[in-house]
């Protein structure tokens, strides 16, 4: 199980270093297997400064290369080699300079000082690849107006640096299967010798608003399930989550989706509480129905891979069909869509 440093930080008043963190985590039966450094762009941009392009001219012996000056701050001004087509005096930008190593794919580079057809060349005017924000290398990447030159470029983009703990969890510690329960043994602990509190989420803002979109729950197996409950949400607009709610899933080794899915699995990982969104209008006759079906059951999940169910395996249903295998894997024909608005 991976539990994030950074994160454990949003409920704990005080905490000590990740290094003394994972020693007590060890010794209160949270048997810390490794600790891992994370940055959420790879190398942490270590190197890389925001500049300003003051000229741009062609290279007398390249069609396609550009010369240009780039104030990066503290008057330092550095002569640059560009090969992007959409290079412009003016711009701001993100320059590399002598001595960073780029991760572009899976291949690293490291600049050096270089002379570029009779040229010097004192850096890299970069694009989004080469930053490693994204595929795009079309051009450099031109960054607002607003950019303060000299800005280290880690801080203009939110780059965060954070620890991961692997933990060895035992099936009689599921009390610690988040990260709320982790913070809360580590409390129980530190508390010895000294006031540390729990500081959990505040939800006072909650409320309900409507009962337009009202859902009938029928639990068929209490057996496997003493208790379901959920709530209809509308007006959504589905698009990426805020960069904070990216780097703390990145951290523990998941990839974003979108809004929704990205928060359902923050609060699972949060809580311990597994928890899905589904696409409110694909749940015929608004009815969500928890119960086994048939043995060899086809079901196809989110993967797009078709899955033969055990007699055993407890489905979320709605009036016709299974939607999700409960707090395993969600079906793909109920899941949320770029078009979903409204979720249960």
């Amino acid at each position: 199980m991976k539990i994030s440093y950074n994160w454990l930080k949003d409920y704990l008043s005080e905490i000590p270093s990740p290094e003394e963190t994972a020693r007590i985590l060890t010794s209160i039966g949270l048997e810390v297997e490794s600790l891992e450094k994370f940055e959420s762009v790879k190398g942490g941009m270590e190197g890389v400064v925001i500049g300003k392009v003051l000229t741009c001219q062609k290279h007398p012996d390249a069609d396609k290369l550009t010369l240009t000056t780039v104030d990066i701050g503290d008057g330092k001004i550095l002569p640059i080699v560009c090969g992007a087509p959409n290079v412009a005096e003016g711009q701001k930008v993100a320059v590399a300079t002598v001595g960073t190593t780029l991760y572009i794919g899976k291949e690293s580079i490291t600049l050096k000082k270089a002379r570029i057809r009779g040229e010097i060349s004192e850096g890299m005017i970069c694009a989004e690849d080469e930053l490693g924000l994204g595929d795009d290398h079309q051009g450099i990447m031109v960054l607002a107006e607003s950019a303060e030159i000299g800005m280290p470029a880690r801080e203009y983009f939110g780059v965060e640096s954070d620890y991961v703990f692997e933990i060895g969890l035992t099936p009689n510690r599921i009390d610690s299967a988040s990260h709320i329960g982790v913070a809360r043994d580590l409390t129980a602990f530190l508390k010895q010798e000294k006031e540390i509190k729990v500081i959990k989420p505040n939800v006072d803002s909650f409320k309900i608003e409507n009962t337009n979109h009202r859902f009938d729950v029928f639990v068929e197996n209490h057996g496997a399930c003493p208790r379901y409950s959920g709530v209809s949400i509308t007006g959504l607009r589905i698009k990426e989550s805020p960069q904070w709610l990216q780097n703390r899933l990145k951290a523990i080794g998941l990839n974003p989706i979108n809004n929704v899915v990205d928060i359902t699995n923050y609060v699972l990982h949060e809580t311990g509480q597994p928890l899905h969104a589904f696409d409110a209008e694909k749940i015929t006759g608004k009815k969500v129905i928890i119960k086994t079906l048939a043995e060899g059951t086809v079901f196809k999940t989110l993967d797009e891979e078709e899955r033969k169910l055990s007699s055993e395996d407890l489905m979320i249903c709605n009036e016709k069909e299974g939607m999700c295998i409960a707090g395993v894997f969600g079906g793909i024909d109920s899941g949320v869509s770029n078009t979903t608005t409204t979720i249960f």
